[in-house]
């Protein structure tokens, strides 16, 4: 039998402990949860978003499967050619969805939080996580809560999780965590020598570790100065950039490049980042969808007004700026058309191209229609529907040929169209396709089939002339079908955005691009499917 200090044996100790006593040390050591029972969340439901706020119904036709769900969500890598697309599938990550069957509540909004961190969209992760109490968190719950917290620049968000379910982690990122947690707890002198010990020991990244002794040292009293040397740093890591952020430090140019998007996406929404720095990472996070054509013009509002202000010399920023006021308010409607465009740029940077498209949309619809200015229809409505204003798109209608690229994204926009299109404008549009492959003329068809507004045999003869074949069956087209005869909006939405990965739109099939718009009509996600199908004629 073990013997304890003494001589004395475990259970002889236990039993000369005063019964009280041992049951007060007991409860003291439990973890504490200040939510009372009817307080608490059920788990039958996660998400941020209600039915009643925009968000997808909670309960479908039939429930959603666990395991099938599992393998959609979690195979997805969170980048979408299609801006309306990634815009949807935020919607339905962050709808207050029933939890599927044979899936833990938490589990359920782990696996859609960690697609929103890989999506960029780090503050609707951290939503998502918060929206399960932390009392019922799971391991995976916990993993998308140091993910989402570290990506929104907020280490001691982890503090309760790290009290609590998660107290028994461990890990380099869970371990610096640890630390930073006990330095706003007041206890900074233990806090920073874990921190030491964990550099003289190797453990974990360098920058990463040095990071964490100047947040942690923010909380102390310690006056300790902690240099941040980014020499011999490869690349950037989610802790690297989330905690550079919190400690006010942006890291090198070169690094920066390196990590691309994945750096883009988490900086421009930043607020403790320069105007400029946010506003040099907007184009990428507007063309994904991150972020609005609003957010993007607000941006861009505060970066004229600092430089109104007299705090910065004229750059390329505050040119934009200028121009971008200028594109809204100008005098003269010839004045605001040639700073939009100018606005729109060569096009040699496709992200910056199509940003410049969603931040001009809302001055696009102030351009009068005209056959002065007919020659840019097609991108003023490209623009405007990049923010789906399509009943100001639908004034240009007059000016647009039947058969140009314009006439095409509104036949496709247009929330009230009756009349089906027949062979000579799908004619006309393919004579006048100058996209490789003939893809915009592929996916036109798809499109306009989908939404059911075309001849369906003039159709199939144009859809015959590139050999697109829309009656192909897969096991994705299979379960995309079956979800929109079910009325099942949700599995449409994320069966929609499973079909919708890839890096550029050449990559989208008219076959994928037919069942996405066509499942999304079914399910009374009109709009949405409108959008989509537009936005592929407009990006070939």
């Amino acid at each position: 039998m073990p013997r304890a200090h003494g001589g004395m044996s475990d259970e002889d100790l236990l039993n000369s402990i005063d019964p009280a006593l041992l049951a007060k040390l007991i409860e003291s050591a439990r973890p504490k949860a200040d939510i009372p029972p009817s307080g608490q969340r059920s788990l039958a439901r996660v998400g941020v978003l209600d039915q009643s706020d925009g968000g997808f119904p909670a309960l479908s036709t039939y429930y959603l499967n666990g395991a099938f769900v599992e393998g959609v969500v979690g195979k997805m890598r969170g980048r979408f050619v299609s801006r309306w697309g990634h815009i949807l599938t935020r919607r339905v990550l962050l709808s207050r969805l029933a939890t599927p069957v044979g899936m833990n509540g938490a589990d359920w909004a782990a696996m859609r939080a960690q697609l929103l961190v890989r999506m960029g969209e780090a503050d609707a992760a951290r939503a998502t996580v918060q929206s399960v109490d932390s009392g019922d968190f799971t391991r995976g719950l916990e993993d998308a809560a140091l993910a989402s917290f570290v990506a929104t620049a907020d280490p001691v968000g982890l503090c309760p999780i790290t009290a609590l379910t998660a107290a028994g982690r461990s890990g380099n990122d869970w371990d610096l965590v640890r630390a930073i947690c006990s330095a706003f707890a007041n206890e900074g002198t233990n806090a920073m020598s874990q921190l030491d010990r964990a550099m003289r020991q190797g453990k974990g990244s360098k920058i990463d570790i040095l990071l964490a002794q100047k947040f942690a040292g923010a909380a102390t009293n310690a006056r300790r100065a902690v240099k941040i040397e980014w020499d011999d740093v490869d690349a950037l890591t989610p802790w690297s950039i989330g905690l550079s952020f919190a400690t006010g430090i942006e890291p090198p140019k070169p690094l920066q490049e390196k990590a691309g998007a994945n750096y883009a996406v988490l900086a421009s929404r930043a607020p403790m980042l320069p105007l400029k720095s946010r506003a040099s990472a907007a184009d990428v996070a507007a063309a994904r969808g991150l972020m609005s054509a609003q957010a993007m013009i607000d941006l861009y509002s505060e970066i004229y007004a600092e430089r109104e202000g007299g705090n910065d010399q004229p750059d390329d920023w505050s040119r934009r700026a200028e121009t971008l006021r200028t594109a809204y308010v100008g005098q003269e409607q010839a004045e605001r058309l040639e700073a939009i465009r100018s606005l729109w740029g060569d096009g040699s940077n496709p992200d910056r191209a199509f940003a410049g498209l969603v931040l001009t949309s809302y001055a696009a619809a102030r351009v009068m229609p005209s056959e002065d200015v007919a020659d840019s229809a097609a991108p003023l409505i490209s623009s405007m529907l990049t923010a789906g204003l399509d009943r100001n798109a639908l004034k240009w209608a007059p000016f647009c040929a039947i058969g140009s690229e314009g006439w095409g994204l509104l036949v496709l926009a247009n929330p009230g169209r009756a009349n089906r299109v027949g062979a000579e404008g799908l004619n006309a549009f393919g004579d006048d396709d100058d996209s490789e492959g003939s893809l915009r003329s592929q996916f036109l068809v798809a499109g306009l089939m989908a939404l059911d507004r075309v001849d369906q045999a003039a159709a199939r003869d144009f859809a015959g002339k590139f050999d697109v074949d829309l009656t192909r069956q897969t096991r994705w087209t299979r379960a995309i079908e079956g979800a929109a005869a079910s009325k099942n909006q949700a599995l449409v939405a994320l069966l929609a955005a499973f079909g919708m990965q890839g890096e550029r739109w050449d990559r989208m099939t008219p076959l994928h691009l037919y069942h996405i718009v066509s499942a999304l009509h079914r399910v009374g996600l009109d709009g949405e499917a409108r959008m989509i199908a537009a936005e592929a004629v407009s990006r070939v």
